[in-house]
């Protein structure tokens, strides 16, 4: 036992000599990054005082260029669920993931990626008008199947997102399993208010709000500056705090690694108690054996199933109702909405202070009454889109109520498929070697 934890120590030590190692080499790389890129459509010459806006996206990528970088994308996949799953190695892990960073994030500047492709898929899925590049979607699908044949590999070392992360997770703290669950409904109205603009084609709101893409591009706003830093040195002592409390993706991520065929194990062959992984996961993401010497008796299980069946529904509709109260409120994002409502203000107020974009609509033409039968259509699927979102909002919480009235019993220490990263952190940890027979303790 001693050898193995000198063995354990040793690793410790000698991953945190390649994360310093990183921080003196990363700035020199981004630099050197920097340094070579060119825009290729400079500002155009117009008269003094025009400032060029602010994009959301780069410009389009040729065509081959975008499925090269699938084919990246492809093969990042493959490499890291082999060297999860098969290899078990946590340093190939470290080492694609930092492939992963310099490529997506500063090479592709954080574009396209899967999780701002979800917005690109709703809107496909609402708007007929509106037509998906191919390559989009597969950046979309893509993980998810490999989600569903590997576990969670995608965000273990592809998503640039998660390895800035990674990088900077020093001294990670245990959250707690109360704290980690009210936490973890924060991307759930993330993703649903994600899905809800996305649908009615008011905004993409993850794009608008990423607080990455700005540090890949060197172009961050103060404000999203700011976002980007508190996550980044919070996540010194909060293992990917984005990945975990706020990334919506990870959401659709999290419901298809729990039906993984194949998903990384912690131990190779047969868990020896050793309790050597207990705390080797900063996510949270293992499952501690609960042995329970006197079982619910039959009618504390009859009464919790009642009182689940009954919390559930009661949850859903509560949420649905209260969040279509709403409606209005959400709506007013919408550009169409928010003229409509400075119109109705304008005649309400005789002080009112016409705003530029009045001006350019009344400048534009438009009949008033066309805009008005516009945003109360507008106002109608967001009345719709607003029971929706409150229904699966209360749903969600319902059910992470009954999570935990549900007694579990466990005899091993297994990662938890839904939250685990497949980061290979843990395999580490564990003294038992693949191919090799144990006996499990006592």
């Amino acid at each position: 036992m001693n050898e193995t934890v000198t063995s354990a120590s040793l690793r410790l030590c000698g991953k945190r000599i390649r994360r310093w190692y990183l921080i003196i080499f990363l700035p020199f790389m981004l630099f050197f990054t920097e340094a070579s890129a060119i825009q290729r459509f400079p500002k155009p010459e117009f008269e003094s005082g025009y400032v060029q806006p602010e994009t959301l996206q780069p410009g389009a990528r040729d065509d081959f260029l975008a499925w090269v970088d699938f084919a990246v994308l492809l093969a990042t996949l493959s490499v890291i669920s082999w060297l999860a799953l098969k290899r078990r190695s946590r340093t190939g892990v470290f080492w694609t993931s930092l492939f992963s960073l310099v490529y997506f994030g500063f090479y592709r500047e954080g574009c396209v990626c899967s999780i701002g492709a979800l917005q690109n898929v709703t809107l496909a899925l609402f708007n007929d008008g509106y037509a998906i590049p191919v390559t989009v979607l597969a950046f979309f699908v893509l993980p998810l199947v490999f989600t569903l044949l590997f576990g969670r590999t995608f965000c273990a070392g592809v998503c640039p997102f998660g390895a800035i992360q990674d990088l900077i997770s020093f001294s990670p703290q245990r959250l707690g399993v109360r704290l980690n669950a009210i936490l973890g409904l924060i991307p759930y109205i993330y993703l649903g208010l994600a899905v809800l603009y996305a649908a009615t084609a008011t905004d993409f709101i993850i794009c608008r709000y990423d607080p990455f893409v700005g540090i890949f591009r060197f172009d961050a706003s103060f404000s999203m500056f700011l976002f980007a830093g508190i996550l980044l040195v919070s996540g010194i002592f909060i293992a990917r705090p984005y990945c975990r409390f706020l990334c919506p993706y990870g959401v659709l991520l999290n419901w298809v690694s729990r039906f993984s065929w194949k998903h990384m194990t912690i131990t190779p062959t047969v868990c020896i108690q050793c309790r050597l992984c207990e705390d080797s996961c900063p996510y949270d993401a293992i499952d501690i054996p609960v042995t329970v010497k006197h079982p619910e008796v039959r009618n504390t299980r009859i009464r919790k199933l009642i009182l689940i069946t009954l919390l559930v529904p009661l949850f859903t509709l509560l949420g649905g109702w209260s969040v279509s109260r709403l409606h209005e409120q959400l709506a007013v994002v919408n550009r169409t909405v928010s003229l409509a409502e400075m119109h109705l203000e304008s005649g309400r107020d005789s002080s009112y202070q016409e705003t530029f974009e009045m001006s350019a609509f009344r400048a534009s033409g438009k009949p008033v009454p066309e805009l008005l039968s516009e945003a109360s259509l507008i106002l109608g699927r967001f009345y719709t889109g607003s029971w929706i979102l409150g229904c699966f909002l209360g749903f969600v919480f319902g059910i992470s109520l009954a999570w935990f009235l549900v007694s579990r019993y466990r005899t091993d220490y297994t990662p938890d498929k839904g939250t685990c990263f497949s980061c290979a952190r843990c395999v580490d940890f564990c003294p038992v070697k693949p191919g090799v027979e144990t006996l499990a303790g006592p």
